[in-house]
């Protein structure tokens, strides 16, 4: 199927920033990208892009959603959120699916790539995992043309895993860890981004969910070494036995602003965030799955992005 216009939800994002790059990599020509966001400033990366159309918009709105979907030859849904009450997870992973299932049809769009998360389930332990499976059964039940992809935590330049840990680290000269033994099979962000736009130029994936995973298991404890070591302030881990860590993520719902870690994220920790290997993976797309060492200290070393220009800053005053 030609492909003519592409709509993204969530374009403006982590992993939408990089599949808009992606796909301006690999389709010269186009098709083009329409991308709505609420705010023009968060996509303020994506307007030097060709073939990229940023569209002030609110995707909660069935009108606006009808708009922005008619036309487009496919859909792909990346809107997610990690924190939040239940109304909110209820919001953002079950209704926008269904309101957005409702408008491709209303409009016949069959194409539609969702973006969940490995161990979504309408019976799982968090807000976040239950909300995320209650949406995949949501579009499953819609008549379209349907591929979800489930990616474990995904890391990449201005992700908001390593980057925090790395800057935690440069701050504390103790960090004390909840969920520290939680499993992890983190995934670069490119890899994430190219699954996606195969399943585009691939039809026949419609029907199939595809694990997103990389090549190597990790715990958090891990990743934190990995993030302290890359961004050259490694420091002692302390790992919190389950009481301190609830009541660690406990105070930080009540501090200001979006909370580091959240007893919902300790509940999504309590599984194993890793493939299972029942379903087909990266491979099944022709990816090779990137390692972390490939990726992670060239963007956590010190002198990276703004920094790296320090130096001439001093010379030239």
């Amino acid at each position: 199927m030609a492909l003519n216009t592409v709509l993204i939800l969530g374009g403006s994002g982590f992993v939408g920033r990089a599949l808009c790059e992606t796909l301006v990599d690999r389709w010269v020509a186009g098709p083009r990208l329409r991308v709505p966001t609420r705010r023009l400033s968060h996509a303020q990366a994506l307007l030097p892009l060709p073939l990229v159309d940023v569209l002030p918009a609110d995707v909660h709105d069935d009108a606006t959603l009808d708009r922005l979907v008619a036309g487009c030859d496919a859909v792909v849904n990346l809107v997610a959120i990690l924190q939040g009450s239940e109304a909110a997870f209820e919001a953002v992973h079950v209704t926008l699916p269904r309101r957005l299932a409702a408008a491709c049809q209303r409009q016949g769009v069959r194409r539609l790539i969702h973006v969940s998360a490995l161990g979504a389930d309408p019976q799982g332990p968090s807000r976040y995992l239950r909300s995320k499976g209650r949406g995949e059964a949501v579009l499953r039940e819609a008549d379209l043309d349907l591929t979800l992809l489930r990616p474990s935590v995904i890391f990449g330049a201005g992700d908001r895993l390593l980057n925090l840990f790395a800057q935690l680290q440069a701050l504390f000269p103790v960090l004390p860890l909840a969920g520290a033994n939680a499993r992890f099979q983190p995934v670069w962000v490119a890899d994430v981004a190219a699954a996606i736009a195969t399943c585009l130029e691939r039809p026949a994936t419609a029907g199939q969910t595809f694990e997103c995973a990389g090549p190597e298991e990790a715990t958090l404890a891990q990743l934190v070494r990995l993030a302290g070591e890359a961004s050259g302030h490694p420091r002692p881990i302390l790992p919190l036995p389950a009481p301190l860590a609830t009541l660690q993520a406990w105070l930080m719902e009540l501090a200001p602003g979006e909370p580091l870690m959240s007893r919902d994220n300790l509940a999504s920790m309590t599984v194993p965030n890793v493939a299972t290997g029942q379903l087909p993976g990266l491979a099944a797309l022709g990816i090779t799955p990137t390692p972390l060492l490939a990726v992670v200290p060239g963007y956590l070393r010190p002198g990276q992005r703004c920094a790296r220009l320090d130096a001439w800053r001093a010379r030239h005053r």
